[in-house]
């Protein structure tokens, strides 16, 4: 084997097991959008949207197949562990690379005790006592959140096909519960004038369909690179990935507009007389369950409240694991210790996930609830999602002979436009939330810095600044845009200027970013590394 920092022959040591075959695949994929989303993002957006909501939900589902089919190509050409962190570092170097997986990893390592802390809000509906008033854990609570988030750990070290294998059995449960909820409702009670109530079809305009991308919608449906990050223990990842990723954000898409509209067709119309603020009562942690009390359905009320557990915790389980990857990316590529990519004899990144573990623990104090954080991960993840248009263009540009058993047709048009679209939910997140990513991000650059002064002198690598002269303009313009703005903003950019400005700003950036690609040489010698890497770590099965 040769090791990364130095390109010197090492003996071979443990590494991935290609296991996975295509469905697992598409169902690790799926498992994560079907997650606590479901349960709570038709009711955010329709309190943000009205009977336009299902617009919202359709936006995001064409944003979402765009980003997908981007990271179809690359998934497919470059099926690596930990994939998300680590195509915009052959594209762009050591420092870009960096932020990429540092934005990655931050939504990922976040997400499982989100889910949790979602599982146990619901919970508390029929054993009080595990959240207080606000929602915040009570010592019940985190004990108990505690051993969840331990639980995903050790399912996780016991292997990735431990972790496809428990996937696949929650996820039949996870997709039947949320498409028989669609058909009893519509079958039991539809309004059909619940679209147009409470102020028209778009009480809140434009600006609520927006608005309401960030408040649940985009978190639902995030969450198909999941199968991306499992790329190195794919039995045929150049086939299988494509189809997983894109499958599976079809597959989403539907259910949660079937979802969306089932929701609002099912409210009591006496709940709209006065607009959207509260169409089920108010403090609700489990809105569909409240409907199908209301219509006299005992037997669906109980089932969605043991999926209110089922469905979180099916996603905190699979984000476990992929976090971890994204960890051991990091690791293997020398931007943090290289202690966080050691493989254990099951093939799985043991140290990155005990490195979860506590991270997951931590992340119980500072973000008591689930609404609360919802924004910010979304930002998080759409950032991450927004490297992968320009890193695509930027890598057919430096490393033109790949072979791409899987080629986006129209590339060059649907790369940019992936990557406005990305820029655009950014900015609709609101100013306060793009604040809170930007200091986050800027305590990753500062722990890489450290790193790189007093860390292995002997894994240094060169690091390729130049290509941040368009990651740093990307992340400063979106937040300066994003305080000039509509959506928490001071307000001084006029609705939808600014969103031309957003565009406009966003295609400037993405050519610049394409043109500071590293040149064809450089790409070649971190794919080297990485391929002697890959095609070695089969020997050890």
């Amino acid at each position: 084997m040769t090791d990364i920092s130095t390109g010197r022959g090492t003996a071979p040591t443990s590494g991935f097991r290609r296991e996975v075959g295509p469905i697992p695949l598409m169902f690790i994929s799926l498992g994560s959008i079907i997650g606590s989303g479901w349960l709570l993002g038709a009711l955010t957006a329709a309190s943000a949207a009205g009977g336009a909501s299902v617009l919202s939900w359709l936006l995001a589902g064409a944003v979402m197949v765009l980003l997908a089919l981007v990271h179809a190509e690359l998934a497919a050409a470059y099926p690596f562990a930990g994939g998300t962190a680590r195509y915009p570092k052959l594209a762009f170097g050591t420092l870009a690379g960096f932020a990429a997986g540092w934005v990655g990893w931050l939504q990922a390592a976040t997400l499982a005790p989100i889910e949790v802390e979602a599982a146990l809000s619901y919970l508390d509906h029929i054993w009080p006592g595990l959240v207080n008033t606000d929602g915040a854990l009570t010592g019940r609570g985190l004990g108990i959140g505690i051993a969840l988030i331990a639980v995903f750990t050790i399912v996780n070290i016991l292997g990735v096909q431990w972790l496809a294998e428990s996937n696949q059995v929650t996820m039949v449960w996870k997709t039947a519960v949320p498409v028989l909820t669609v058909i009893v409702l519509l079958a039991v009670s539809f309004h059909a004038g619940n679209f147009t109530a409470g102020g028209g079809f778009a009480p809140f305009g434009a600006h609520g369909v927006f608005a309401a991308l960030p408040l649940g919608v985009i978190f639902a449906l995030q969450g198909f690179e999941q199968a991306v990050q499992l790329g190195s223990e794919s039995r045929n990842p150049q086939r299988d990935l494509p189809r997983a990723v894109i499958g599976a954000v079809l597959i989403g898409t539907v259910i949660y507009i079937g979802l969306e509209i089932a929701f609002i067709g099912a409210l009591n119309p006496a709940n709209l007389l006065h607009g959207w603020s509260a169409p089920v009562g108010k403090g609700d942690f489990g809105p569909y369950a409240t409907l199908a009390t209301t219509l006299g359905l005992g037997w669906l009320a109980a089932i969605l409240y043991i999926d209110a557990f089922v469905s979180p915790a099916g996603t905190g389980l699979v984000y476990e694991g992929t976090s971890a990857r994204l960890a051991y990316a990091l690791g293997h590529s020398g931007q943090v210790p290289r202690s966080v990519a050691k493989i254990s004899k099951r093939g799985v990144p043991w140290v990155a996930l005990l490195l979860a573990f506590v991270v997951g623990i931590v992340c119980f104090l500072p973000f008591p609830s689930w609404q609360g954080f919802v924004s910010l991960v979304t930002s998080a993840v759409v950032m991450m999602y927004g490297f992968a248009p320009v890193t695509l263009m930027a890598l057919r540009r430096s490393d033109p002979d790949r072979v791409r058993p899987y080629r986006l047709k129209g590339a060059s048009v649907i790369s940019p436009l992936a990557f406005i679209a990305a820029s655009e939910i950014i900015y609709w997140t609101s100013w306060p939330t793009v604040e809170k990513l930007l200091i986050l991000i800027a305590v990753g650059l500062v722990i890489f810095g450290l790193y790189q002064l007093f860390g292995n002198r002997t894994r240094r690598q060169p690091l390729d600044a130049r290509a941040m002269l368009w990651v740093l303009p990307w992340f400063i313009g979106l937040g300066v845009i994003s305080y000039l703005g509509q959506y928490g903003g001071i307000g001084v950019i006029p609705p939808w200027v600014d969103l031309i400005v957003v565009a406009v700003f966003a295609l400037a950036v993405f050519y610049v970013g394409v043109r500071l690609a590293l040149p064809p040489e450089r790409v070649a010698e971190e794919l080297m590394i990485e391929e002697i890497d890959a095609a070695t770590q089969p020997a050890t099965i």
